[in-house]
């Protein structure tokens, strides 16, 4: 399955009193690059919720943090799907700074669980977007 990339920019509010991108805010780095990996299949989040009544929820996460990212780092955000189930995901995620080749920053699995909008009750991917997905 395809990989990923998105580029993301630390900003002050990333980071934490030692100037460091604080450890929740990967979570959000990986968040936003599953979006845009979303998006970039031609799928929008709000229109899965609305016209097939899902939504994708994060089930577990493994992290590993290796080396700190800092303020005005410019990072890359690589998402690949690792296992597609009936209604889950494996992603692998891994941070790096930019120009710094394959040493990553933080690295790890988010699974993520496709679920009814109105039950929160696990409901199958749409079979368009699970073909997408497996492509």
């Amino acid at each position: 399955m395809s990989h990923f990339v998105w580029p993301v920019r630390v900003y002050y509010e990333d980071t934490d009193s030692a100037g460091v991108v604080y450890y929740a805010n990967y979570l959000k780095f990986m968040e936003r690059a599953r979006t845009e990996w979303l998006r970039s299949l031609g799928y929008e989040q709000d229109a899965l919720a609305r016209e097939d009544g899902i939504v994708f929820m994060v089930r577990s996460v493994d992290l590993h943090y290796r080396r700190p990212a800092r303020f005005n780092d410019l990072l890359q955000v690589s998402t690949r799907v690792e296992e597609l189930k009936k209604a889950s995901l494996l992603f692998a995620q891994t941070i790096l700074r930019v120009g710094e080749g394959e040493n990553p920053l933080c690295s790890g699995h988010v699974r993520v669980a496709c679920v009814a909008v109105d039950s929160l009750k696990p409901k199958a991917i749409p079979p368009l977007l699970l073909a997408e997905i497996a492509s």
